[in-house]
Formats: structure tokens, C-alpha cells, sequence
């Protein structure tokens, strides 16, 4: 802000009479003088406008106010940023707590867990010891069995109970239940399995004269034996895998028909085989491999 300059003029009146003429220019320059000092005045005295040192003062006292807002401010927002601080690494500290607590609680249940295993295993192995010595026991007795009254045992390639060919290098079990206890193809085959055998494989024809040989039972054509043959997949099949080589059906097979049977030797039919619906309920032949005495 500029400051305004005002002029006065002073006139110094002299000590002997003067002029009308002087006398009004002296009066003029009186009022002259005496309204400059009125605006003078009058510009102090106006409500709202501050003399110069007043203005200067009110100035610094804002500036010290702006100064203490400021550092408020700052402090505000520390404390505002430290909290969040504080927070972030409450929640941390407690996320990361309860992430401990998770992993003792899993470490307690897989030491749990590994002592279960280990017992499982113990008691496994005590029960394939006691099973390994059942059947070391039942293997002796099958083919091992004793003689009447005496201890000795006299030994054989073959289970007890079941007929051995020397030639072919098997045991065979003819399975010549009455009808209540024959079985479908699958059933008799299962029943082989848990002889530790399977359903007969015929592959040569001194094997199927000797099956044919020593079965016995119905001689009708609607009863026979099951052996290991089965139509898969449009082509007939040993249980084995193998496939059909030598064949000695007594007449072909029809379409509905999947599984085979060996019939025994008939006035009007010469022996052989016969295809069957599979859910057909029959006799068995099982077949196992013969042990070297």
C-alpha cells in the first residue's frame, strides 16, 4: 500500500495591517490548510482501515496462527498414520498368531496321524505273519497230508482232492455240485480263484480228452461243465487271454451265446463243446498248476 503525501501551506502573517486583498488570500489559504487536515483526520478516524503499525501486528498474528494450524495439522496426521500403523500391525500380529496356532494343531494331528499309521503297519505285518504261516500250515496239509493215524506225511504235486496230469503239468478240481449249488459263469470262476486257480484252459486235444475223460455227472446236453472261454468283444477268449486256437464245439456257436461248457460223451453226440447264455447255472472245472515233487 502506497502512502498518501499531503501538502499544507503556511502562510506567516505579518504584525501591521493588511490588505482586504491579503486578508482573503490568507483566509483562503487557512481553509485550504483546514480541509486537508479534516481528510487527514477523517481517513485515521474511518472504522475498517488500520493505521500502518496496526496492520503490520494484525498481519504477524495470522501468520503465527497459520503457523500453529500447520503444525497441528502435521501432528494430526502423524498420529492419524501411526495408528494405522498400529492397526496394520495388530491384525499382522494376530493373523500371523492364529496361523501358528493352525500349524501346532496340524503338527499335533499328523504326529497323531503317524503314530496310527505306524501301529496300522505293525498289525499289518503280525497278520501277514500269522496269514504267511496259515498258509504255509494249509499248504502243507494240501499237499502234504497225513496218512491215517500215523504223523508221516507223504507229499503230491496236487491239492488233496484233486486230479493230477502228469503229462499236462496240472491239477484239476471237477466242481459236480447238485443244482442248488451250480453257478453262473462268472460264480464258478470266482470260486477257482479262491482255490488259488482258474476255470480249465483247454489247449490241445489230449487236454480235452482228459477233461472229457474224467468229468462225470448228467449226461444231458442242456448240463455240462463251465471252462475257461468266453466270447469278448465279438472274439472268443481264454481266461488267460489267449486266444481260441484249437477249437471242439459240437456244433457253432449262436449270437446270444458267450460262454462255453464241455458236455461228457453222449449215445447220439460226439464229446465237445457247447455255447450258453452265461447266466446259465452249471457245473466247474478249475485248473491250477501242478507243484514238482
Amino acid at each position: 500500500m502506497e502512502e498518501e503525501v499531503n501538502y499544507a501551506s503556511v502562510v506567516f502573517k505579518a504584525n501591521k495591517a493588511s490588505s482586504p486583498k491579503a486578508k482573503s488570500e490568507e483566509e483562503t489559504v487557512y481553509d485550504e490548510v483546514k480541509v486537508q487536515e479534516n481528510k487527514t483526520n477523517q481517513t485515521a478516524d474511518t472504522p475498517g482501515v488500520l493505521p500502518a503499525g496496526k496492520s503490520s501486528g494484525s498481519c504477524h498474528h495470522v501468520q503465527v496462527v497459520a503457523w500453529c494450524l500447520g503444525i497441528l495439522c502435521v501432528i494430526l496426521l502423524s498420529a492419524v498414520i501411526a495408528l494405522c500403523v498400529y492397526c496394520n500391525l495388530t491384525r499382522d500380529k494376530g493373523i500371523l498368531e492364529s496361523r501358528n496356532t493352525n500349524l501346532t494343531t496340524e503338527n499335533l494331528q499328523l504326529k497323531t496321524e503317524k503314530s496310527d499309521l505306524e501301529r496300522r503297519i505293525e498289525n499289518m505285518t503280525r497278520e501277514r505273519n500269522e496269514l504267511n504261516l496259515t498258509r504255509a500250515q494249509w499248504s502243507l496239509d494240501a499237499y502234504c497230508p497225513k496218512k491215517g493215524n500215523s504223523q508221516e506225511r507223504q507229499c503230491g504235486p496236487c491239492q488233496e482232492g484233486w486230479i493230477h496230469s502228469p503229462s499236462l503239468s496240472s491239477c484239476y478240481a471237477i466242481v459236480d455240485p447238485d443244482s442248488s449249488g451250480q453257478r453262473t459263469w462268472e460264480e464258478a470262476r470266482e470260486d477257482c480263484r479262491g482255490k488259488n486257480s482258474d476255470l480249465v484252459i483247454i489247449g490241445s486235444l489230449e487236454e480235452q480228452k482228459f477233461i472229457y475223460e474224467h468229468s462225470w455227472g448228467s449226461t444231458s446236453e442242456t448240463n455240462g461243465y463251465w471252462i475257461g472261454l468266453r466270447n469278448a468283444s465279438g472274439s472268443w477268449k481264454w481266461v488267460d487271454g489267449s486266444n481260441l486256437t484249437e477249437e471242439y464245439w459240437i456244433k457253432p456257436p449262436s449270437a446270444n451265446a458267450h460262454c462255453a461248457i464241455s458236455l461228457q460223451k453222449t449215445l447220439e453226440k460226439p464229446k465237445g463243446w457247447k455255447a450258453v447264455d452265461c447266466t446259465e447255472r452249471n457245473r466247474w472245472i478249475c485248473e491250477m498248476n501242478a507243484l514238482s515233487v
